[in-house]
This record gives structure tokens, C-alpha cells and sequence, in this order.
């Protein structure tokens, strides 16, 4: 196996990080409502950033299926959109640092890819990972956003009541770094928001702003999420208008709330995809749905920084 070391530069001049926190928000896999992209966006603005490693993308990202953006003007090529791998040093806003990956999923050498990842972790002393994702659920936009949540102790988590039992999904690299991350004994959760599925392909930043709120409460970490909160409302009085407008469109998300309050008032004895609850998906649809999200956001030019 090639060396996991030589797919990365770590810089030389590392400040005291103590035992931090990485989370990890790669591009690529199921990103429903751009949540994903929303929070690590928040981060990397709202907070000072500085790239602490880079990783050789070359190795991994397959061009011909994700091709970056080049800019020609006139008689030239003025510039290119490279894409770029990169594991970010931020303070929060307690100034307590901790680490933020970002970048396109790698394409090929997945395993590879982890155990680089794993070793930073290992060698930059991290206590915790911490994934983010987004999902299409049949779940109205009129209820508080739910997030799933899972890790490789339970008592990373706790407080999270499970909202699926067993299903499976297409594969992600963040969740084998998890599981992988688990089979070394190492902490690592995550968090997928739960976008209502009529809202999927649009900014949808209420589930963003519940990412980092999961985010805050695993880590202690003070997040900056106000941003994302007032946009949450303004997002939220548009789909109101939008759905009023419609009839067909407004007895959807009757539906959808008449299922959602069923499912809250028998939690603990239900689950969301059970099929008591009438016309919410199986398991198996699920699935398919979150493929077929998937392969919707996996076109050309997705490959993004």
C-alpha cells in the first residue's frame, strides 16, 4: 500500500492546538439544501482561517468527471478554478481552536485517503471528528429541523433519539473515515440535517444552522450561527409564500405535519420510516431517494473548493 503520509504537506510552524476537534465537510457526497456547504461557508467567513495542510489532489480527484471552472475573456485564459484539499486551523468564538477540512471527496484511493486522515488526527492529538451532511426526508418545513445523528460510542451522542433503524445507503468517504476512525478505538460522530424533500435542490440554511448547533453541543465549541438563523427565517417566510400559492403544494406539507406530529407524539415506539405512518418512504426508498439525490448533484463542474 502506498504511504497514507505522502498524500499531504503539514506546516512546519503549528501553534499549541492542545486536544482539538476536527470536522470534516467535504463536497461530493449528499449535500441536501447546500446545508453542508452553508455551515462550512459560515465558518470560513465568520471566523480567521489558516490552511495548516494540503492535500496532493492530483492523486485523487478524477478531472474528467468533475471539471473545474476556467475563465476565458476575450483572446486568453484568465484564470482557473483549481481545486484544492485543505485541512484549516480556526479559533471559535471562546478563541479554542480546532480543525476544518474541506474540499472535493476524493474520487479514488479512498482508503488510502483515511488512513492519511486518521493519521493527522493521531498526530495532531485530535479528541473528536465530527462529520457533516444533509439529507431529503419527508419532513415538512413548518416543524424544527431534525438531524441524525450517529458515532462510534453511544455516549458520544447522547441526548439523540435514532430516527432509522437499518438501512443501507450509498457510501461516503466521511462516513468510512467514522467507521474506520471507530475500528481504531478513535471518537468520531456525525450529524446529517434533515432537509424536507420539496426544499432539497434550494438553500435551505435552518439546516445548517442545526449542524452547527449539533456541532456546539458535542464539542463545546462556540459556533457562530446568527448568520444563518435570520436567514432561516427570511428562507422560511418565502416557502410560506410559495406553498400558499399552490393547493396541491400546501396539502403536501399538511400531510407531511399531520405525519411528522404523529411520529413526535409516539417517539421511542416508532420510527420516522415505519410503515404505520401511512405514506412516509420504506427503508428501501430511502435509499433510492438519497441515490438518486445523489447522482442529480454529481455532474460536472461540482468540483468546487
Amino acid at each position: 500500500m502506498l504511504d497514507p503520509h505522502e498524500l499531504y504537506e503539514l506546516t512546519d510552524d503549528l501553534p499549541d492546538l492542545g486536544q482539538p476537534v476536527l470536522i470534516q465537510a467535504l463536497t461530493g457526497f449528499v449535500d441536501a439544501g447546500n446545508a453542508s456547504r452553508l455551515a462550512r461557508e459560515q465558518l470560513l467567513t465568520s471566523l480567521d482561517a489558516r490552511t495548516i495542510a494540503t492535500f496532493d489532489l492530483d492523486q485523487l480527484f478524477d478531472y474528467r468527471s468533475r471539471r473545474p471552472i476556467m475563465t476565458f475573456v476575450e483572446d486568453h485564459w484568465e484564470s482557473y478554478d483549481a481545486p484544492k484539499l485543505e485541512l484549516h486551523l480556526l479559533r471559535d468564538d471562546d478563541e479554542t481552536p480546532f480543525l476544518l477540512l474541506t474540499g472535493p471527496e476524493p474520487d479514488v484511493q479512498w482508503e488510502r485517503f483515511v488512513a492519511a486522515v486518521a493519521g493527522l488526527t493521531a498526530r495532531l492529538d485530535v479528541r473528536l471528528t465530527v462529520g457533516l451532511n444533509s439529507i431529503p426526508m419527508a419532513v415538512p418545513h413548518t416543524r424544527p429541523t431534525g438531524v441524525t445523528a450517529h458515532a462510534t460510542r453511544p455516549e458520544l451522542i447522547s441526548g439523540h433519539e435514532p430516527w432509522l433503524q437499518r438501512v443501507q445507503v450509498p457510501a461516503s468517504v466521511g462516513h468510512l473515515l467514522e467507521f474506520r476512525l471507530g475500528e481504531m478505538g478513535r471518537d468520531a460522530v456525525g450529524f446529517a440535517a434533515h432537509v424536507p424533500h420539496y426544499v432539497a435542490q434550494a438553500e435551505y440554511p435552518a439546516a445548517a444552522e442545526v449542524l452547527l448547533t449539533s456541532v456546539s453541543r458535542a464539542t463545546g465549541l462556540l459556533l457562530p450561527n446568527e448568520e444563518l438563523r435570520s436567514s432561516a427565517e427570511v428562507v422560511r417566510v418565502e416557502i410560506d409564500r410559495q406553498v400558499a400559492q399552490t393547493e396541491d403544494a400546501a396539502a403536501l406539507v399538511q400531510a407531511l405535519e399531520e405525519q411528522y406530529d404523529a411520529f413526535a407524539r409516539g417517539r421511542g415506539e416508532k420510527n420516522l420510516l415505519a410503515p404505520e405512518l401511512g405514506s412516509l418512504p420504506s427503508a428501501e426508498e430511502l435509499a433510492a431517494e438519497l441515490e438518486r439525490f445523489l447522482a442529480e448533484q454529481s455532474r460536472p463542474n461540482e468540483g468546487g473548493n
